[in-house]
C-alpha cells in the first residue's frame, strides 16, 4: 500500500509551471521557461556539484593549496628548520670573523691583544702524574 504523503510530493515534483521573463518598459516577453519542481532541483544540484567540481580543481591543481592550513605542512617546518640552523651557523660564523679583525686590527695599531690568563696545573697537563 502506497503511502498518500509519497503520491502528493511525487505529483508536485511533476507539475508544470511556466516562467517568463518580460522586458518591463515594452511588457515585451523576453524568454520562456517550462518547468517542473524536478527539473529545477537538478538543474540546481548539477550546478552545484559543478561549482565544487571546479573549485576542488582550483585548489588542487594551482599554488592556492599552498594557503590552506594544515595542507604540506610538514615540509614547511622542514624547510624552516634548516634555515634555522644555516642561519645560526652563518650568524656564529660572521662573529667569530667579526672578532677576527677586530684582533687583528687591534694588533695593527699597537694595541694589546688581552692573553689567557689561566695557568695550567701539572695535573691538567696530559702524561704528568697526580
Amino acid at each position: 500500500m502506497a503511502l498518500p504523503g509519497v503520491h502528493s510530493t511525487l505529483k508536485r515534483l511533476r507539475s508544470r509551471y511556466k516562467l517568463i521573463i518580460l522586458n518591463e518598459d515594452t511588457f515585451e516577453e523576453v524568454i520562456r521557461f517550462r518547468l517542473t519542481r524536478w527539473t529545477v532541483y537538478v538543474a540546481l544540484s548539477t550546478l552545484f556539484i559543478l561549482l565544487v567540481g571546479l573549485t576542488v580543481a582550483l585548489i588542487l591543481f594551482t599554488p592556492l593549496k599552498l594557503y590552506i592550513p594544515g595542507y604540506r605542512e610538514d615540509a614547511g617546518v622542514k624547510e624552516y628548520q634548516t634555515l634555522k640552523r644555516r642561519t645560526d651557523s652563518l650568524e656564529e660564523n660572521l662573529i667569530q670573523k667579526q672578532q677576527y679583525l677586530d684582533n687583528i686590527q687591534k694588533v695593527l695599531n699597537g694595541g694589546i691583544v688581552p692573553r689567557d690568563t689561566a695557568r695550567l696545573r701539572p695535573r691538567d697537563v696530559p702524561g704528568s702524574p697526580d
